[in-house]
């Protein structure tokens, strides 16, 4: 396990009794060992958080030390993040929240685009590009009304992988020129619809995916008597990377092999349209870590696409699919979470190896289609969520014991004082030893209550000063690599993996998280996080890290808002806010109602000179609503309660107050929010 430290040959003067100091009051070290005389920066944020990496141009820290989204990247004004969560909690709207921002939406597609131009200019290509957005990534009404209207000066249409998503894009995509690409698996309805659409202006292309597909094709085009612009997918040899690598292959979910695309040309052909057939597309992965596999699959599928047109095909268009990845680390480098390539890289690659391929056999260079969805709509949300509590490993500086203390618990006392950088690997192993013979002595009637609380006490108080040292080590022994995860608090948020970040829990998607507040102080606190449902897997426990993944998030203490020393346990805390960036793509239709926490609260906000406006506000599901979706009737259980009521009054068992105060917070949760209040 490598450990995010800084290695010192010798520590400076003052930084070793910093470190025994807060060994002895079990607070979290320093991510990186420094004099106890310096002060925490915005810079050190910056660095721990990566957000240079991940959020440029978009996100930033201010010297106030809060998060900063500047909607239009470098070419606008910037917001407050803090200040706008706080002003949009004015106006009702409860944690968690989410913000979409529009401009930043707008801003991508002028980047994708800008950045096609570009290589179009530098290779000389003579052909156009003409992007579309897959409707999948995120099928919110208002964002893809946005995008549509963000999109019509490059004519970038909507490309749709089922039928639900086809009448979306029908009813949507009003651009005069812009492409309506058709993909997924198709029937006969599906098939005529899309055809159709010719007649209102559209330029629909039908994606065969199924060889079954191109007799349907063949039958409605001969039933309403039009001619529709087809393409095939196919299945590449290329590969992808990582989680979407099988998207690519022989045995691959959507596409045509070779053999078939051969078959299915035969079939238009004897059918007289092989002149309907003018595109190619294939698709090799939803987030393409290395440029390398992108060119490997750019040859291939470029020498398919020449090959078709001269077999006389058509072909006019070459889609490359989706591919383009997000940085969600920030490190640059062909790391799953990452890529190792700009957006301009992506683009030369796609014109250049198109153009050279058609060059080469003397043919027209393709107009070139790319489905970069995630590309486009990562950066353009942001989830905002409260932290409710925490939970510790105790802190308690062990006490010396008094006489006549069992033996196992002097064992564990005497291994806490021994501890040094020396024999920390071993005082480990005989912590943990003593530690369980404890609890089997427990079991057995030899050792208390009270003593097996004086062990569990000891033991943490042995892990603290442990982790005190191994922090320091430029190398940390194996089987100490998971104490930094052991001891870690558990920060409780207001929100629902499953429903918010449903890749987190089912792929381990990593996303950017951190503080929105509080950057100009130091995060001494190791923590995970664990939402609100009733599921062990209701947790995050990966974070980005230059180096890997990390197992623990740098967070704050929580402050207490009363001030009485006599409260062990504080009940209430000041509001502390935590942001999960670059989740606008998937994120959204993926998550599922796990114990019924619903859509969350949405407002999508657009900058002005004069600061924001809000353009709508999407408020969340409510507890009637959710219960509607597993077909609870809320008159209905609200009867039922009233029933019980009575019958309680009846038999004395509920005083009239007690009985309409229960009614009336039944009534009133049905029509709240699902999540958590403030407190």
């Amino acid at each position: 396990m490598t450990v995010p430290t800084q290695a010192h040959e010798s520590l400076p003067p003052g930084v070793e009794a910093t470190l025994t100091r807060a060994a002895r009051a079990g607070q979290a070290l320093p991510l990186v060992v420094t004099p106890a005389t310096r002060t925490w920066t915005i810079e050190d944020s910056e660095e721990l958080y990566r957000i240079q990496g991940w959020g440029e141009p978009y996100f930033s820290i201010n010297e106030a030390g809060r998060v900063t989204v500047s909607p239009q990247g470098d070419r606008g004004g910037s917001l407050d993040l803090y200040e706008l969560v706080n002003a949009l909690k004015q106006r009702n709207l409860g944690l968690p929240l989410l913000i979409r921002f529009s401009d930043i939406l707008e801003d991508r597609i002028e980047r994708l685009n800008a950045a096609f131009a570009k290589a179009i200019a530098r290779y000389n290509y003579p052909g156009a590009y003409r992007g579309v957005f897959p409707v999948k990534c995120n099928q919110q009404r208002h964002l893809v009304e946005s995008l549509v209207k963000f999109g019509k000066r490059h004519q970038f249409g909507l490309e749709a992988g089922s039928k639900p998503e086809l009448m979306i894009a029908l009813a949507t995509l009003d651009t005069p020129g812009a492409l309506l690409i058709c993909n997924g698996y198709k029937d006969r309805e599906y098939i005529e619809t899309a055809i159709l659409a010719q007649r209102l202006g559209q330029t629909p292309i039908i994606v065969l995916e199924q060889l079954e597909e191109v007799q349907l094709l063949i039958e409605a085009s001969r039933k309403l008597g039009i001619q529709p612009v087809v393409g095939v997918r196919a299945k590449l040899t290329a590969k992808g990377e990582g989680r979407w690598g099988i998207s690519a292959g022989d045995r691959a979910k959507f596409g045509l092999t070779v053999p078939e695309i051969i078959q299915g040309v035969e079939l238009l052909r004897q059918a007289q349209m092989l002149e309907s057939l003018q595109l190619l597309h294939f698709h090799i992965g939803s987030q393409i870590s290395s440029i390398s596999v992108i060119k490997d699959a750019l040859r291939e599928a470029s020498q398919m696409y020449v090959e078709l047109a001269h077999l006389g095909a058509n072909m006019k268009y070459l889609d490359v699919g989706g591919g383009l990845g997000v940085d969600y680390d920030g490190s640059k480098t062909n790391f799953y979470a990452s890529k190792n390539y700009n957006m301009q890289n992506y683009a030369n690659d796609v014109v250049a190896e198109v153009k050279e391929a058609c060059a080469e056999r003397n043919l027209p260079v393709p107009t070139l289609i790319s489905e970069s969805g995630r590309a486009i709509a990562s950066h353009q949300s942001v989830l905002v969520f409260d932290v409710l509590g925490v939970s510790t490993v105790p802190t308690i500086e062990p006490e010396p014991l008094p006489a006549g203390e069992h033996l196992i618990i002097r064992n564990l006392y005497e291994t806490y004082q021994s501890i040094t950088t020396d024999n920390y690997q071993e005082a480990y192993h005989d912590a943990a030893q003593f530690k369980e013979e404890a609890i089997s002595l427990f079991n057995f009637g030899y050792v208390s209550l009270t003593g097996r609380a004086h062990a569990e006490r000891l033991y943490w108080a042995c892990c603290r000063k442990i982790l005190a040292i191994a922090r320091q080590q430029e190398y940390v022994p194996d089987d100490l690599e998971d104490l930094e995860q052991i001891m870690a608090s558990i920060y409780y948020i207001n929100l629902s993996v499953f429903q918010s970040a449903p890749d987190s829990w089912a792929i381990d998607q990593l996303f950017p998280i951190m503080p929105i507040h509080r950057l100009d102080e130091e995060p001494t606190e190791r923590a995970t996080l664990a939402d609100l449902t009733c599921d062990s897997d209701g947790k995050i426990n990966q974070f980005i890290d230059l180096r890997d993944v990390k197992s623990v998030l740098e967070l704050h203490p929580l402050k207490a808002k009363s001030e009485n020393e006599n409260q062990l346990i504080p009940t209430q805390f000041e509001p502390y806010y935590l942001g999960m960036f670059l989740g606008g793509a998937y994120q959204e239709i993926m998550g599922n109602l796990h114990n019924l926490f619903g859509d969350t609260n949405a407002v999508h906000i657009h900058l002005t000179p004069k600061g924001y406006q809000i353009q709508h506000v999407v408020k969340g599901d409510t507890m009637r609503e959710v219960l509607g979706y597993v077909q609870y009737d809320a008159e209905d259980l609200v009867e039922s309660i009233r029933q019980q009521t009575e019958q309680a009054l009846l038999e004395k068992r509920i005083t009239l107050q007690e009985s309409q105060l229960l009614l009336q917070n039944y009534e009133r949760s049905l029509s709240g929010y699902t999540y958590l209040s403030a407190f």
